[in-house]
C-alpha cells in the first residue's frame, strides 16, 4: 500500500463531484480524503497500484454529468495513516485555475419532485441539487463553497443541513439549497402574477442572471404595448413554453434542436415557425422564431399556472445590460405593471444564450446562461496572464492563464454609461473570481472603442490586435488549429490597417501574422454611424458610384426615400467625402441590397437588414451576379446595377446570396489551405447554410459567436506574438 494525491482540475467543482469520489472510493475500500481548493478537486488516499488504475478510469468514465475533466495527476507521497475516507473542508491555493461552473437548468428528478405534493419542497420556486441551478451568477470567489457566494445569507434548516452535509444525498454540498422554511422567498404568490397575465399585463420577473419580462405570448394588445414601451417597434422576441411538446406545437424543431431546447443550458434556439396561435407581434414579418424551454422552477411554476407561452424578453432599455438588482429594476418600472422579485442576489448577471442548426452544426450566436464562463483549452501555454477587452458591439471579455481562456458572458454593445460599467464589472468579477491580474492586456486597434479607453487608461502594459484577424484567430483557437488558414471575415464594422473601416476581407493567417489578399472595393458611408441604421444611406451611395449625380433623378425607390434636400446634401457629403467614412463592410453590404430591393430602408434594430433578405430567399433561384476581380479588389458595382434593374426582388435577393457564396469559392479555390469563416454576417442562415452545402469542410465557429462575442478569445490567441 503506497500513498496517492490525486489532483483533478476542470469543472469539478459545484458539479457533485465531491461525493461522487467518496461513494466510489467507498466502493473501492479506499482509506483517505477528498477536498476542493482554487485549483480544482485533491484526492489524498492509501492503495496498491493496481487498484489505483482500477480507481482512476472509473472516474473519467463515471464523471458527473456536469463536469468536465482536463487533466489528471498522481503523485506518491509520503505515507499517511487515514481510517477510513472523508469528504474534508476546502482550502485555499495562491491561485485560482478551477473552472467556474456555470448556471444549468433544473433537472429531471428536481422537476418531479417540485410538483409531488409529498415532497417537502413541493412548489418550491427556488428548488436545486447538485446536478442542476445556479452556480455562476450567484459565486463571488473561488473555491465554489456557500460561504463564498451569495446564498451565504440563508441559514440552512436542520432538515437541508441534513441533506447538505451527507455524502450519500443528492444534495450534499448543493451550495444554492433551500426550502420553504429557509428561503429564498419571493415577493408575491406565483398566482397572483399568472392572473395578472391573463389579465394582459407585463410582470418584470426575477430569474437566473438577471429579470425577464413576460406577458402573455397570445395577447397583440400586452405585446404591442410591451413593444411600446421598450422602444421596440420589430425586433422579434422570445418565447418561452413549459417543454419540447408546447415548443413542437409552434415550431419545426429536428433532434438536433430538440436536443439543444433540452440540453442541461437550455439556450434560445431560432426555428422555423408553423402556423400557430400566437401574436403576429413576436417576430412581424420573420418566418423565424426564437423558442427556450422554462430551466428555473419559478418559470415552471408560473407556465404550469399560466397554461401557456410566455414572452420573456431581457429587462433593459436598448443598448443597455439586463437589469440584475433592485436598482436597475425600478428604472424600467415605466414598462412593467408588476413585479416578481425574490431575495437571493444576482452576483454576476447573465443574460439567456441563443442559438442556431445550420446543417447539423450548432451556431451560438449569443453565449451567456448555462455556458458561460466558458473555458477553452490553448494549443500552447502561455508565458503571461493576458487580459482581452474584445471589440465595442457584442461584447465580451476573456482571461487566460497557462494553457487556459476563460471567456465572460454576453456583454452587450457599449454604447451607454451602463453598459460600459457593466463591462467593467464583468473583469472585476472575472479578476476576483480568480485572483487574476494581468501581465499584457489585449484590445482592438480602434482608437475609439470603449473597450480600447478602458485598457489604455486602466494597465501599463497594452497591445492591439486587428478586429478581422481577432475574428480568424478565436475560430483557431476554438478548433486547436495552428497551421496557416485562409480567413474569411465579413461582419459590419472593424477598423482596417489603413484607418479604413474594413468588414469583406479574405485574410491568410498563422499565429505569427496575416495578409489582407483579397476585400469588397471601398464605398462611402454617408453620415458615418447614421449609415450604420439607414440601409438607404449605404444604398444611395453606391448608387452615387455607379451612376454620380444621375442618381438623384432616378425613380427608384432608394432615392425617393429621401427628399430632394436630404439627397442633395448627402450627395455633397458624399463627393467631398465630408462625414463619409470609407468602407469595406459585406454588412453594410447586406444594407445596400435590401433598401435596393425596396425591403429595408431604415433599420430598428440591428441585423434587421439581414433577417429581411433572409426572408424572400429562393432557393429555386441559382443563377448569380458576374463577379469582377481586379487584383485584390471584388467590384461589386455591376452586381449592384443588375439589382437596379431587377423587378423582382427574390430574384435580386437569391443571386446575391449566391454571388458572395461564388466570391468565397472563388478566392477560395486559389489556396490550398483551410477555410475558416467569422464575423457577424455569417449569423446570416440562408448565406451559412448555402456555403456549407457547396463547401463542406469550411471551418465555422461552434462554441463561440461567429460575431463579436468571439473576438476576445482570438485576441487572446493573438496576445503570443508580444
Amino acid at each position: 500500500m503506497q500513498t496517492y494525491r490525486i489532483r483533478i482540475s476542470g469543472t469539478v467543482q459545484g458539479v457533485g463531484f465531491r461525493p461522487f469520489i467518496y461513494n466510489l472510493a467507498r466502493r473501492f475500500s479506499l482509506r483517505g480524503e477528498v477536498g476542493n481548493d482554487s485549483l480544482g478537486v485533491v484526492i489524498t488516499c492509501n492503495t496498491s497500484k493496481e487498484i489505483l488504475s482500477q480507481f482512476i478510469s472509473r472516474i473519467e468514465n463515471e464523471a458527473p454529468p456536469l463536469s468536465r475533466i482536463d487533466r489528471i495527476m498522481v503523485t506518491e507521497i509520503l505515507p499517511c495513516s487515514f481510517e477510513d475516507f472523508r469528504i474534508v473542508q476546502s482550502r485555499s491555493q495562491n491561485v485560482a485555475t478551477t473552472l467556474i461552473p456555470p448556471d444549468v437548468g433544473i433537472c429531471k428528478a428536481c422537476e418531479k419532485e417540485l410538483f409531488d405534493p409529498s415532497d417537502r419542497r413541493y412548489l418550491h420556486p427556488f428548488i436545486t441539487c447538485t446536478d442542476c441551478g445556479v452556480r455562476y451568477t450567484i459565486i463571488e470567489k473561488l473555491p465554489y463553497d456557500r460561504q463564498n457566494t451569495s446564498m451565504r445569507r440563508f441559514t440552512m434548516c436542520k432538515a437541508c443541513a441534513a441533506e447538505y452535509s451527507d455524502p450519500t444525498n443528492r444534495r450534499y454540498h448543493a451550495q444554492p439549497i433551500g426550502c420553504h422554511e429557509c428561503g429564498p422567498k419571493l415577493s408575491m404568490p406565483v398566482e397572483e402574477a399568472t392572473e395578472l397575465l391573463r389579465r394582459g399585463k407585463i410582470v418584470a420577473v426575477k430569474g437566473v442572471g438577471g429579470y425577464h419580462l413576460i406577458c402573455d405570448a397570445k395577447n397583440d394588445a400586452a405585446l404591442k404595448r410591451l413593444r411600446e414601451r421598450k422602444q421596440r417597434p420589430a425586433k422579434p422576441f422570445a418565447v418561452m413554453v413549459a417543454n419540447i411538446e408546447e415548443a413542437k406545437k409552434v415550431a419545426e424543431i429536428n433532434e438536433t434542436e430538440a436536443a439543444l431546447l433540452t440540453s442541461p443550458q437550455r439556450p434560445i434556439v431560432l426555428l422555423q415557425a408553423k402556423p400557430n396561435d400566437l401574436s403576429k407581434e413576436i417576430a412581424p414579418g420573420i418566418s423565424r422564431i426564437g423558442i427556450f424551454l422554462a430551466y428555473t422552477p419559478l418559470h415552471l411554476l408560473l407556465l404550469k399556472a399560466f397554461g401557456g407561452a410566455v414572452i420573456a424578453t431581457s429587462a433593459n432599455f436598448s443598448d443597455e445590460p439586463i437589469a440584475t438588482d433592485t436598482a436597475s429594476i425600478q428604472r424600467l418600472s415605466g414598462i412593467y405593471d408588476v413585479l416578481l422579485d425574490h431575495d437571493r442576489e444576482i452576483v454576476n448577471g447573465c443574460d439567456d444564450s441563443v442559438a442556431m442548426v445550420v446543417k447539423g452544426q450548432i451556431v451560438m450566436l449569443r453565449r451567456a446562461r448555462g455556458y458561460a464562463p466558458a473555458s477553452v483549452k490553448l494549443p500552447f501555454r502561455l508565458q503571461k496572464k493576458i487580459l482581452a477587452v474584445g471589440g465595442n458591439q457584442k461584447s465580451s471579455v476573456a482571461i487566460a492563464f497557462e494553457n487556459e481562456a476563460i471567456l465572460s458572458p454576453h456583454i452587450g454593445d457599449l454604447e451607454s454609461i451602463e453598459s460600459v460599467a457593466y463591462f467593467q464589472r464583468n473583469i472585476e468579477s472575472l479578476m476576483r473570481i480568480y485572483d487574476f491580474s494581468p501581465d499584457l492586456v489585449v484590445h482592438d486597434k480602434h482608437p475609439n472603442y470603449e473597450s480600447t479607453r478602458y485598457a489604455k487608461s486602466r494597465f501599463p502594459k497594452t497591445v492591439a490586435i486587428q478586429h478581422h484577424y481577432a475574428h480568424i484567430l478565436g475560430v483557431m483557437a476554438e478548433r486547436n488549429i495552428t497551421e496557416p488558414v485562409l480567413g474569411v471575415a465579413f461582419d459590419g464594422t472593424g477598423y482596417g490597417d489603413d484607418g479604413k473601416l474594413w468588414g469583406g476581407e479574405f485574410l491568410l493567417c498563422d499565429r505569427e501574422g496575416y495578409m489582407r489578399v483579397a476585400h469588397f472595393r471601398y464605398f462611402k458611408l454617408p453620415g458615418g454611424a447614421k449609415a450604420i441604421k439607414e440601409p438607404r444611406r449605404v444604398a444611395l451611395s453606391l448608387l452615387f458610384e455607379r451612376y454620380g449625380k444621375e442618381a438623384l433623378e432616378m425613380d427608384h425607390p432608394t432615392v425617393q426615400s429621401f427628399s430632394e434636400t436630404e439627397r442633395n446634401t448627402l450627395y455633397i457629403a458624399w463627393e467631398k467625402g465630408l462625414n463619409a467614412p470609407e468602407s469595406s463592410s459585406c454588412g453594410r453590404l447586406f444594407d445596400a441590397v435590401a433598401s435596393l430591393t425596396d425591403i429595408c430602408h431604415i433599420m430598428s434594430f440591428e441585423g434587421e437588414s439581414g433577417m429581411r433578405l433572409e426572408e424572400r430567399y429562393d432557393p429555386s433561384v441559382t443563377e448569380s451576379y458576374p463577379i469582377v476581380l481586379y487584383d485584390d479588389e471584388i467590384d461589386f458595382l455591376p452586381m449592384i446595377e443588375e439589382i437596379v434593374h431587377e423587378s423582382d426582388p427574390r430574384i435580386a435577393v437569391s443571386k446575391f446570396f449566391n454571388t458572395l457564396v461564388e466570391i468565397i469559392l472563388m478566392i477560395s479555390s486559389e489556396y490550398d489551405l483551410p477555410l475558416l469563416l467569422s464575423g457577424g454576417v455569417f449569423q446570416n442562415r440562408v448565406l451559412l447554410e448555402l456555403i456549407l452545402e457547396r463547401i463542406p469542410d469550411a471551418i465555422i465557429p461552434g462554441e463561440i459567436p461567429p460575431n463579436d462575442g468571439g473576438i476576445a478569445l482570438g485576441q487572446v490567441y493573438g496576445a503570443t506574438l508580444f
